[in-house]
């Protein structure tokens, strides 16, 4: 009995390590390039807008593909798709590091987006499927933990990488290590048939996929465009309309289709969509905040990206360090209290960094961001164990992948939204928003305090997470 526990026991710690390993490299992967768009806009004369696509490519394959690998999981074994979306992964780094023009690097970031979209969501399914309820919390922590250090090191390994080798160093270092990865990845994941009986009999709605998809890629591209040429031009307006459009065709198509995409039970669990809306607005803040930190010390401070970078550093150990915690605490209690707790610290430090970081000392701005990956930590994972823990069994692979598609969107959304904010604040030259702010960068004072009103709008959804401990089908039938 003890031999066969403790084999049990390291099957699930390699299975974490592949997941958690993966996740980082995602995560810094999506990251990355950031530092680096100057050298690719030389390197190919390119304007700001076109080189602009590097990073806007990638995020809106990722905000459409991580539903649909969430929604197909529900027909293929993990086995088969994890290590298919990591071969996809390792194919676009490829195209990447050898890119002869702009036209073909943005071709393979979204190469490599449509292998990335499927980690994220995968591995939280792959946790919610292997372990129980009461060990799931601690693992999520776990998962988000890397998630947190690979979105904070992704600009730093960028700009060292980039700065010392080029910018195709870091696709060729990309793809060695999903190479590694993808022997491993086979080994440990679990094989079988996924979902239960019921799910061999449903078919995979792809027109509610490509509607799904259109109203997701059309919002991003919008709110993108808005930031590039301001929401009254055409691009904005008319992609947010056709976002629009294809969210009542998509929510048609839920209430009328046979199997849809999206099951309706979901939009009626009040629990589910709390943690939906709380994770959108939570990643809406978060995303805004590693993006505008740097460019607010670069721009104000006088610092280079890389020293600019390292402001992020105790932000993401205070993720890695706090995440696994708060994944055992909302094991034990619930996930309403551990998020109402971070969403707080991260609204008191934003209002922080908003008061009397904008303008002042790095460190003051360090300091902030601690606080906000506390703040993060205690937020995130437990989010995620509530929207896993609300979900029967056949409903894991389309719930989780409209919860992890949501948090990217609200990545992409936040950058978009506040630096278009930043960028009117700066033109308008106004006096500070926030009355306490005193010192010489309101434009970003403001900015900072416009991300503190999206965590407090979270804070506001997250009343809705049901209290206490959660089981899910999977345990109750046992």
């Amino acid at each position: 009995m003890n031999v066969q526990a403790n084999s049990k026991r390291t099957r699930q710690l390699s299975l974490l390590l592949v997941l958690v390993f993966s996740l980082f490299v995602a995560c810094m992967t999506a990251d990355m390039v950031n530092p680096v768009l100057p050298l690719i806009r030389k390197d190919f004369g390119a304007s700001d807008a076109q080189a602009g696509w590097v990073v806007t490519g990638v995020l809106l394959v990722i905000a459409i593909g991580v539903p649909f690998y969430g929604r197909i999981s529900d027909f293929f074994s993990l086995r088969r798709l994890y290590p298919l979306a990591l071969l996809i992964f390792a194919a676009g780094s490829l195209v990447c590091a050898a890119a002869p023009t702009l036209l073909i690097l943005v071709l393979g970031r979204m190469l490599q987006g449509a292998g990335s979209a499927a980690i994220p969501v995968l591995s939280v399914i792959t946790v919610s499927q292997v372990l129980p309820s009461g060990s799931r919390g601690a693992a999520l922590g776990i998962l988000a933990g890397s998630i947190g250090i690979g979105t904070a090191v992704g600009p730093i390994f960028g700009g060292l990488v980039g700065q010392l080798f080029g910018w195709p160093a870091l696709f060729w270092i990309t793809l060695v290590l999903l190479l590694a990865l993808l022997p491993c990845a086979l080994y440990v994941l679990p094989g079988g048939h996924p979902g239960t009986e019921t799910a061999k009999e449903r078919r995979f709605d792809l027109l509610g996929g490509i509607l799904f998809g259109l109203a997701a890629g059309l919002f991003l591209f919008g709110v993108t465009q808005g930031q590039a040429e301001g929401f009254s031009s055409l691009s904005s307006w008319g992609s947010l309309a056709g976002a629009s459009l294809m969210t009542a065709a998509f929510i048609w198509r839920i209430f009328t289709a046979e199997h849809p995409f999206l099951p309706p039970a979901l939009l009626a669990n009040k629990g589910y969509m709390a943690a939906v809306l709380a994770g959108f607005f939570t990643m809406f803040a978060y995303v805004s905040s590693l993006v505008f930190v740097p460019l607010l010390i670069v721009e104000v401070n006088g610092l280079s990206p890389g020293a600019a970078g390292l402001v992020l550093l105790p932000g993401a150990a205070a993720v890695a360090v706090f995440s696994p915690a708060a994944g055992r605490l909302s094991d034990r209690i619930g996930a309403k209290i551990p998020v109402a707790a971070g969403l707080s610290v991260m609204g008191i430090s934003l209002l922080f960094i908003s008061t009397f970081a904008a303008g002042s000392s790095p460190l003051l701005a360090a300091t902030g961001m601690l606080g906000l990956g506390i703040g993060v930590a205690f937020t995130n994972s437990p989010a995620n164990n509530a929207a896993a823990s609300t979900l029967e069994n056949e409903q894991l692979g389309a719930g989780l992948g409209i919860f992890q598609g949501a948090l990217f969107l609200g990545a992409g959304t936040g950058a978009s939204v506040i630096g278009a904010f930043l960028a009117a604040r700066k033109e308008a030259a106004q006096d500070p928003l926030n009355p306490f702010y005193v010192l010489d960068a309101a434009p970003y004072s403001d900015a900072f305090l416009a991300i503190a009103a999206a965590v407090i709008i979270a804070l506001v959804f997250s009343a809705g997470l049901q209290s206490g401990k959660q089981k899910n089908s999977s345990e109750t039938s046992r």
